[in-house]
């Protein structure tokens, strides 16, 4: 259950730097408050996620999943380019995060 809640914290972080986009610097009051709500819930489900996955590994895949999420919503909706050398190490970013979730240890004591 962990996994699942460090993975909704992740496609949380990418709504809330959306939201930070859309705020134009915080000054559009509705995508402001949208980001901090959603900058809430994605720490609360880290802070949750951490009490099972290791600190190091939970943040890893926090960020990972925060930075290929809103990278490629920023290509898609904000047509940033989508270069072949960015793709390329956006999937590496994206194995990376697998990688993790693969060596992480099950059962009892580990990072279910």
């Amino acid at each position: 259950m962990a996994w699942f809640y460090l993975i909704l914290a992740g496609l949380f972080e990418c709504g809330f730097t959306t939201c930070l986009k859309l705020s134009d610097g915080l000054s559009k009051p509705g995508w402001a408050t949208a980001f901090v709500l959603l900058s809430i819930v994605s720490f609360g489900l880290l802070t949750v996620a951490a009490q099972t996955i290791p600190l190091g590994t939970a943040y890893a895949v926090w960020t990972g999943i925060g930075a290929a999420g809103t990278a490629a919503i920023g290509i898609v909706w904000f047509k940033d380019p989508a270069t072949t050398w960015r793709l390329v190490f956006l999937c590496t970013l994206i194995g990376s995060v697998v990688g993790l979730k693969l060596v992480s240890g099950e059962g009892p004591g580990t990072d279910e």
